[in-house]
C-alpha cells in the first residue's frame, strides 16, 4: 500500500528539517489527490482565504483588494458556509484586472506581478469558481503557496516552507475526514428503511 499523501508531505517537512530544504517538485505527489473535483475548488478557496489575510502593509487599490478578499471570503459568508458566488466572481475579476500589465520580451508576453498574495488569492479563486479546474492547475499553486526564495538554495522549500506544508497537511486531512464523513453518510442513509 502506497504512503498517504499525509505521510508524504511529512516526509517532505522532515527532509527541510535534516538539511535545510526540499525540492519543490517533491510536491507532484498532490496531482493524483488533486483529480477530484472538489478538493481542488476546495484547495483554491483555502489558499484564497489564507493569502487575503497574510498580506503585508499596503494601501491604495491593493489594500482596498485585501480589503474586499477578506469581506467576501472571510466577514461576509457565515461560518461554515462558501462565500457568495456571484461577489466571488467580481472580486476575482477586479484582482485579474488589477496586476494585468504585460511586458513583451524575446521569449513572449510577461505577466508584471506587483502583489505575491494577492496573485494567489486570484489563482485560488480561478480554481473555486472552475475557470481552471485541472489538477495540475491546483499543484502549482500549492507550488506558488509553499515555495520561497533563499539565496542559498534558490526557489525551493526551506524556512517559510514548513509552516506552510504543515498548514498544507492540516487542510488535507481535514477534507479527507469531511470526505469520509459524507461517503460513511451516504451509505447510512442507502441501508435506511424508507417508510
Amino acid at each position: 500500500m502506497p504512503p498517504s499523501l499525509q505521510a508524504q508531505l511529512a516526509s517532505i517537512i522532515a527532509e527541510i528539517d535534516r538539511t535545510g530544504h526540499a525540492n519543490m517538485m517533491r510536491l507532484t505527489v498532490l496531482k493524483k489527490w488533486f483529480k477530484d473535483l472538489g478538493r481542488v475548488r476546495a484547495f483554491g478557496l483555502w489558499v484564497a482565504e489564507r493569502a487575503a489575510v497574510r498580506r503585508d502593509i499596503t494601501d491604495g487599490e491593493a489594500g482596498d483588494l485585501f480589503a474586499l478578499a477578506r469581506a467576501v471570503l472571510l466577514e461576509h459568508p457565515p461560518a461554515g458556509a462558501t462565500p457568495d458566488f456571484i461577489e466571488t466572481e467580481r472580486l476575482y475579476r477586479r484582482l485579474c484586472a488589477f496586476q494585468n500589465d504585460v511586458v513583451h520580451q524575446r521569449c513572449g508576453p510577461v505577466r508584471i506581478i506587483r502583489n505575491h498574495d494577492l496573485l494567489l488569492v486570484e489563482d485560488g479563486l480561478a480554481l473555486y469558481l472552475d475557470v481552471r479546474t485541472a489538477p495540475t492547475d491546483a499543484y502549482r499553486l500549492a507550488v506558488e503557496d509553499c515555495a520561497h526564495y533563499d539565496g542559498r538554495y534558490g526557489r525551493d522549500l526551506n524556512g517559510p516552507s514548513r509552516d506552510k506544508l504543515l498548514a498544507l497537511v492540516g487542510f488535507v486531512t481535514t477534507r479527507e475526514a469531511r470526505e469520509g464523513a459524507a461517503a460513511a453518510g451516504d451509505a447510512a442513509a442507502r441501508r435506511a428503511p424508507t417508510g
